[in-house]
C-alpha cells in the first residue's frame, strides 16, 4: 500500500467518527512537506474555521501516534471551497450541471485535458462531460485530477444551498 492510500485509510475513519468526510489527502513539497487534508461536514453544513481546528487537533494526535510520515511536515486542514476538487464518484454526481476541469492519465480522443459541463457518471462509472467538441466519457480510474470551475452560477448555487441549511 502506498503512502497516499495508507494516509487515507488512517484518516478517513477518524473523520467519519467525528461527523466529517474525507475529500482529499495530499502530501506536497520536497524540502518542506505539507500534509493537506480537505474535509466536508457529513451534515452538509458549510465548514467553519472551528471545524478545521477540531479536525487538526484530532488528526495531529492520531498522526503523532501512528507516525506514517518519516520526515517533518506541516499539517494543513481545510474545506474544499467553492471551486472544490472532485475526488469521489458522488462528487461528480452531486456537481453535475456545473463547469469542471479534468485531467486524464490516458488520452481520450487524443487529449488529456478537458473543460466543460459536468454531466455526472454513466452506468459504467465513466465521468461524462460536454466539451467544445461534444460529449466525452472518461473512466474514473483514469481521472488524475478534477475540480469545479469558479463561476457566477456555482457561487449562486452555493449561496442558495447554504441558505437552505
Amino acid at each position: 500500500m502506498d503512502l497516499q492510500s495508507r494516509l487515507e485509510a488512517l484518516i478517513a475513519p477518524s473523520l467519519d467518527a467525528s461527523g466529517y468526510e474525507l475529500v482529499r489527502v495530499q502530501l506536497q513539497g520536497k524540502q518542506r512537506l505539507t500534509l493537506q487534508i480537505m474535509a466536508d461536514r457529513k451534515d452538509g453544513v458549510m465548514m467553519t474555521v472551528e471545524d478545521c481546528a477540531d479536525i487538526s487537533r484530532s488528526l495531529s494526535a492520531l498522526l503523532d501516534v501512528e507516525d506514517p510520515i518519516s520526515a517533518a511536515y506541516t499539517l494543513e486542514v481545510s474545506s474544499p471551497g467553492i471551486d472544490r476538487p472532485l475526488t469521489r464518484a458522488k462528487d461528480f454526481e452531486r456537481w453535475a450541471g456545473f463547469e469542471a476541469k479534468l485531467d486524464s492519465s490516458q488520452p481520450i480522443e487524443g487529449r488529456k485535458r478537458f473543460r466543460g459541463k459536468l454531466l455526472g457518471l454513466d452506468e459504467g462509472g465513466n465521468v461524462r462531460l460536454v466539451v467544445e467538441t461534444g460529449e466525452v466519457a472518461i473512466p474514473m480510474a483514469d481521472v488524475r485530477g478534477a475540480k469545479l470551475v469558479l463561476s457566477d452560477e456555482l457561487i449562486a448555487a452555493t449561496i442558495r444551498d447554504q441558505k437552505e441549511d
